[in-house]
């Protein structure tokens, strides 16, 4: 499975972006989530948000309120729209896709390219 993220880009802080992430081949969900991680510099890559092929959604506590992740089935397609963005949320951002298991662990199996966002005035 390949995937494909986009959408990153220079905003301003409180703007807003809206991430996409496409799988080239077969379900985007491999094989019952999909998620989105960041990276910033100096820092280890964390779960920003997931979304299962049920209606599970999860979200870091940095991120809550102001992401929302959601799918669009018939694009094979996991966005990730992104609003009041702060210079903190300056990374690299990746899609994955894996297994959510039922004790609410994530278990990534591929892996998209990053995009970058960066949140500066």
């Amino acid at each position: 499975v390949q995937l494909q993220a986009s959408g990153g880009g220079l905003v301003q802080p409180g703007g807003s972006l809206r991430l996409s992430c496409v799988a080239s081949s077969g379900s985007i969900f491999n094989p019952n989530a999909v998620a989105w991680h960041r990276q910033a510099p100096g820092l280890q890559r964390e779960l920003v948000a997931r979304i299962t092929t049920g209606t599970s959604l999860a979200y870091a506590d940095s991120v809550k309120g102001r992401f929302t992740i959601s799918r669009d089935n018939a694009k094979n397609t996991v966005f990730l729209q992104m609003n009041n963005l702060k210079h903190e949320d300056t990374a690299v951002y990746y899609c994955s896709s894996g297994l959510a298991a039922p004790n609410g662990n994530y278990y990534p199996r591929y892996w998209g390219q990053g995009t970058l966002v960066t949140v500066s005035s």
